[in-house]
């Protein structure tokens, strides 16, 4: 289970955040087109001993803004950073892509985002496939992947452009490359539009889109080491409907779900599940996501098991709309005008229990000293009243007396009875 750590206000709604793969970094992007990035505080060791302490719960540390700009003359309705960090990309409704510094926010380049044939067309998603190729889709449904192995936007047109659904682009997920690939990044990835799923080649296109699901897909993420039970390792897609049931897709078979977990069973339909992401897996020994739904709420499910072992708040009335952890292990959940911070407290209280067993521990061999000497002591008296029975005859009898009336305090006397049982007289010895 997560417990809040701070509660971390915003001057707009939040349209999307963006966390560092590697630093203690946080994007955000507003519906005021501000772009901003906070520096979250870094786990410090305690001077006392060499235990790790909370970062925010503590109540010393701060989060700091590293730099904010108003970064599109509209909203900001996407941020995304590369794989390693160095970069920063974001899309506003004003059709620009810009690429950015996640350091001092300078700008390094920028594109228009390619119009339809009546209308500009507003972006919707911005995903980092792989350090030479960003991925962006728009309202109308078209899928654009740039080219960036010159670090920056430079072609004044997309490398290729695809149409995987009928309606706009809800997400956008990386499959991982397969065993025989040398780069080592994907070249597939998973989207979702509408009511169906799409499988998307970076060389052929797009490869396969599901049947018509019947309910709105809008998020997903893809699980390593899952599957059915012909192929546990196969992988599987976790994907979030809008009417509160998370479908489970097995790698390689697309036409249709293999499972299905209710994670909201509101009468009349549950609400929407907007946003997902995989818990680490050196926080949980199963297979779990955290899930942000439509009324703010959080709920943690357990794929292994499928079913919802957790719920928490982030808002009362605003929908969470990204998830995300750091790389501390810190869950990120933003929607309405917060982003708040989580920390697992099963781990902060293993940790706590690991203190304690250690002081019962070093208790425990004090008093087995303890019991040790007590031990000894007697024998040492044995032997000497071996060698004189005479001179400690009236301590032992002494010892004997108090040990006896110990033994009668601790149980029952015996008492016997008369004829009549125990509403006669008492028997006594040496009376008939």
């Amino acid at each position: 289970m997560f417990e809040n750590l701070c509660t971390l206000p915003l001057s707009a709604d939040l349209f999307s955040q963006a966390v560092h793969p590697t630093e203690p970094l946080l994007g955000v992007g507003l519906a005021s087109g501000h772009v901003q990035c906070f520096r979250l505080p870094a786990p410090e060791r305690s001077t006392e001993d060499d235990a790790d302490v909370s970062v925010l719960s503590d109540g010393r540390s701060t989060i700091d803004t590293a730099w904010r700009t108003r970064r599109h003359k509209g909203s900001c309705r996407s941020l995304v950073f590369s794989h390693d960090g160095s970069s920063l990309y974001s899309a506003g409704t004003d059709s620009l892509v810009k690429h950015f510094s996640p350091a001092t926010g300078q700008v390094i380049s920028k594109i228009a985002v390619p119009a339809t044939k009546s209308s500009p067309d507003f972006p919707a998603l911005l995903s980092a496939l792989s350090p030479q190729t960003l991925l962006l889709a728009c309202d109308s449904g078209v899928l654009h992947l740039f080219d960036l192995r010159d670090s920056a936007l430079a072609a004044s047109k997309p490398q290729q452009s695809h149409y995987p659904h009928d309606d706009f682009v809800s997400s956008l997920t990386p499959l991982p490359p397969s065993a025989e690939s040398t780069s080592g990044f994907s070249k597939q990835w998973i989207s979702t539009g509408g009511t169906t799923l799409a499988v998307t080649d970076l060389r052929r296109g797009v490869l396969v889109r599901s049947e018509d699901q019947e309910d709105e897909l809008l998020c997903s993420a893809y699980i390593a080491g899952m599957g059915p039970k012909k192929a546990r390792h196969n992988g599987v897609i976790a994907v979030g409907t809008g009417s509160g049931v998370l479908t489970l897709w097995d790698k390689g078979t697309w036409d249709d779900q293999f499972d299905r977990v209710v994670v909201d069973s509101t009468r009349g339909g549950g609400e929407s599940l907007d946003c997902i992401v995989q818990i680490p897996e050196n926080l949980s020994r199963d297979k779990r996501v955290a899930i942000g739904l439509g009324d703010g709420s959080l709920r943690l499910v357990n794929l292994t098991k499928r079913e919802v072992d957790g719920s928490l708040r982030h808002d009362d009335i605003e929908t969470v709309v990204s998830l995300g952890f750091d790389c501390q292990g810190r869950m990120i959940s933003g929607g309405g005008q917060t982003v708040k911070i989580w920390e697992d407290s099963a781990a902060a209280a293993s940790h706590d229990d690991g203190d304690s067993d250690d002081d019962s521990d070093d208790s425990d061999a004090e008093n087995d000293d303890d019991d040790d000497s007590d031990a000894v002591a007697p024998e040492q008296d044995n032997g000497k009243r071996q060698a004189d029975k005479d001179s400690d005859s009236d301590d032992s009898d002494s010892d004997a007396g108090d040990r006896h009336k110990k033994k009668r305090k601790k149980g029952k006397s015996k008492v016997e009875l008369g004829p009549h049982g125990a509403h006669g007289i008492l028997k006594f010895q040496g009376l008939d």
